[in-house]
């Protein structure tokens, strides 16, 4: 039986240049790996399941914008 905790799923994600060199330095700064990165970006998203529909993409924006400084 599979840990569910640790099952993966793979995902593509297109950047443009700029968030590239942008997450590398931020890497290279802390030490840390860039799935580790973007996994902690992620799971620091607020989401409730009755609001999923109303977030707009530019609020997803700003809440990353945010979390970078």
């Amino acid at each position: 039986m599979v840990n569910q905790k640790w099952a993966v799923k793979r995902l593509t994600v297109n950047l443009t240049a700029t968030e590239t060199q942008k997450l590398s330095q931020y890497c290279a700064k802390t030490g840390r790996p860039m799935n580790d990165v973007i996994r902690e970006l992620l799971r620091s998203l607020k989401v409730d399941r009755d609001e999923a529909w109303e977030i707009s993409p530019d609020s997803e924006v700003s809440e990353l914008a945010r979390l970078q400084k």
